[in-house]
């Protein structure tokens, strides 16, 4: 369960990041008011996840998973260039996140 926790909530993280970007230094009340529900929800997800995971471990996939969330986000609805270089990039990140997954089962 820890797991499913902890990959929802770098999905949030994706979420409150995009948001953050969209909020324009906390002009905007709907994606300002995103970014804080998220944030908050994102933060907890993490904190409960890294009961059972450890602290290392945890922190790198959720930041990974929300990096990596984040930039494809923005390359197919934000306007960032997209290239080969890039996508091959956030696939190696991916394959890394799923590497701890695996590492943190085998112990």
């Amino acid at each position: 369960m820890a797991w499913i926790i902890l990959v929802l909530s770098g999905m949030l993280e994706a979420v409150w990041a995009t948001a953050l970007g969209k909020s324009e230094s906390f002009t905007k009340l709907w994606p300002t008011v995103i970014f804080g529900i998220a944030l908050v929800l994102s933060m907890g997800g993490l904190a409960w996840a890294m009961r059972d995971i450890p602290v290392g471990t945890a922190y790198a996939v959720w930041v990974g998973i929300g990096a990596a969330l984040t930039v494809v986000w923005a390359m197919v609805f934000g306007g960032e260039p997209a290239s080969l270089l890039k996508v091959l990039l956030i696939v190696a990140l991916v394959g890394c996140v799923i590497g701890l997954k695996l590492v943190d089962d085998a112990h």
